[in-house]
């Protein structure tokens, strides 16, 4: 980690992060997405490279360490992508990363496809791209392909991550987590099912998504929590503006698939925090246990986590549609300029627990003590006082992402270290299907 990675923490803040959502157009039809193809009530916009250029040197020079690049579908504007990382690695950013559907991936049958991702692999592997990751949805390679619209996908994702190996780019499955992860069951959708019956299967889910994707050739996991409504079911039926949210991202959905009620959370939080032990010898799974514990307390103990927050404080979100920057995907607020990271942190803290945005949530509780260890020591103490269950899981944590060369996708995993932190579940947790 180079210097001016930490010194932020010196000031009470973290390196900052900046998410751009590049487009707003997408191929995929995924019912948990308000961008999907079918959607007709929304605009499709482009930010354009240029503006995003001018966002990106003001990061660079106001000390933002990470940057990714989101859609929409961003390699529909593959070329425009490439140069854009390449401007923001060459302005100093060490951590950017983008994803995609999958979509390039189908077709495998077609004579022309190794050349094909061959090429794709190459144009990759010549950036210094950090992360790349490629969106699975469900343990059922015909589930995940229905709810995508993208037909034999997953066979075309079988025969690409060989060829992202040989190129020296280990790509991350990303995981919506939705009521299919395990394959369809209209158990799930039982609203009086009982509550042990839905963690057991939830339990299930996540064991066979963690298998198959292993299966795949996929070395890094990533989850991202499903953004759905409180309560349940909205009589609005709107989705994230509930709750003082608003839909500038557009990466959420009202659909069933998506949307838990609070109790619903509460339990998949818990199975997804029971599980990751087993599979962390195996892949390098980016869901931090803390993060999962204290969303645990929020949703079953109603309690708040110990570290709110950072979007708008040192993480921003940049919209396509006017280019604007807000604290994150899901708060209508907007700022006028990026701030400087290198400086000392707001007057006012954190406070926000709104939602479960992986992107800045688990990064902010993750990092969160790190500032505060130098801006408020014994705020800090107090807080080991009060939960020190979570400190624990985060030394843990912070131990295995060591383990895993920090999910870097250059970086081959390195299962010998990875194998220390591999624990079988109890036998009262068993994931037989």
């Amino acid at each position: 980690m180079r210097f001016q990675e930490i010194t932020p923490f010196f000031k009470g803040r973290l390196p900052g992060q900046l998410v751009i959502q590049y487009a707003s157009h997408c191929n995929g039809d995924c019912p948990q997405c308000g961008m999907r193809r079918s959607n007709s009530s929304i605009p499709r916009t482009r930010l354009g490279k240029e503006q995003a250029k001018r966002l990106i040197d003001d990061a660079a020079r106001h000390g933002f360490q990470a940057l990714s690049f989101t859609g929409g579908e961003p390699l529909l504007f593959l070329d425009d992508l490439v140069e854009l990382i390449d401007h923001a690695t060459g302005a100093g950013i060490r951590y950017v990363r983008t994803g995609t559907n999958g979509f390039l991936f189908a077709g495998s049958e077609r004579p022309d496809f190794e050349a094909r991702i061959t090429g794709l692999a190459a144009r990759l592997a010549a950036t210094k791209l950090y992360t790349f990751w490629i969106s699975i949805d469900s343990a059922d390679p015909e589930e995940h392909e229905r709810m995508r619209g993208l037909p034999g996908v997953i066979r075309g994702i079988e025969k690409a991550v060989p060829i992202f190996h040989a190129h020296g780019i280990y790509p991350s499955v990303n995981l919506g987590i939705n009521r299919h992860t395990g394959g369809r069951n209209p158990r799930l959708y039982e609203p009086a099912l009982d509550p042990q019956e839905f963690s057991h299967l939830f339990r299930q889910a996540f064991s066979r998504f963690y298998s198959f994707v292993h299966s795949l050739g996929f070395t890094i996991v990533n989850a991202c929590y499903p953004m759905s409504d409180e309560p349940f079911p909205s009589p609005e039926g709107n989705d994230a503006a509930q709750g003082g949210l608003a839909k500038v991202y557009g990466a959420s959905s009202d659909d069933l698939v998506i949307r838990f009620t609070p109790e619903e959370k509460g339990l998949i939080f818990q199975a997804l925090f029971d599980v990751i032990p087993a599979f962390r010898g195996a892949m390098r799974i980016f869901s931090p246990r803390c993060s999962l514990h204290s969303l645990i307390k929020k949703y079953r103990e109603n309690g708040l986590s110990l570290y709110p927050c950072r979007g708008g404080h040192d993480f921003f979100f940049v919209e396509a549609g006017q280019g604007k920057i807000h604290p994150c995907g899901y708060l209508p607020d907007t700022f006028a300029a990026l701030p400087d990271i290198r400086l000392g942190a707001k007057p006012a803290p954190p406070d926000c627990h709104r939602c479960e945005w992986e992107c800045f949530r688990d990064p902010s509780e993750m990092m969160g003590p790190l500032a505060e260890f130098f801006s408020h020591p014994f705020r800090l103490a107090g807080k080991l006082r009060r939960d020190p269950a979570f400190f624990r899981l985060l030394l843990e944590d912070l131990r295995y992402y060591r383990s895993c060369d920090f999910f870097d996708c250059r970086q081959p995993p390195n299962l010998t270290a990875m194998a220390r932190f591999a624990r079988l579940l109890p036998p009262d947790r068993d994931l037989r299907p």
